[in-house]
């Protein structure tokens, strides 16, 4: 999988769980339904919000974005259905082009903390996703045990 498809992948699934988000509310808040679908619905988009900010990272090292694209990508997860229309700016300014730099070339900045850290994590791919899978599901727990804002 490019970084073009992973990031577009990620996209998708935060717009498509906004959506989830939204409908439980509605069901909640204006057809009073219970709050059966904002707990499933907001846990389901929580998890992919988590997920998404850590391929934003991981996409942004990779290609190395500036910080004003990484941080449009980032500020696209907060606001209801944007990550796909930045998704699409991303795109077509040409900076999702190209593979994984799974190797040390010629640039000065391949030493870098963040490239190294890159190079180890697409060269241990499996160990990678695991850690990252438990590291997602670490954060939304506590995020779970501390409770919505305002409670």
């Amino acid at each position: 999988m490019t970084p073009r498809a992973l990031f577009r992948s990620f996209a998708i699934a935060e717009v498509i769980t906004w959506t989830l988000l939204i409908a439980g509310m509605l069901q909640k808040y204006a057809f009073e339904a219970g709050e059966w679908g904002v707990r499933v619905g907001g846990s389901i988009h929580g998890f992919v919000f988590i997920a998404y900010v850590v391929i934003v990272v991981v996409v942004a090292v990779n290609q190395r974005w500036h910080a004003g694209v990484s941080f449009a990508a980032l500020a696209s997860a907060v606001v209801p259905y944007a990550s796909v229309p930045v998704e699409r700016w991303i795109d077509r300014t040409g900076r999702l082009s190209g593979p994984w730099r799974r190797t040390i070339g010629d640039d000065p900045r391949d030493t870098r903390p963040a490239d190294r850290l890159l190079r180890w994590v697409l060269s241990h791919l499996v160990l990678a996703i695991v850690l990252g899978v438990v590291g997602v599901a670490a954060v939304f727990a506590v995020l779970l045990t501390i409770g919505p804002p305002g409670r």
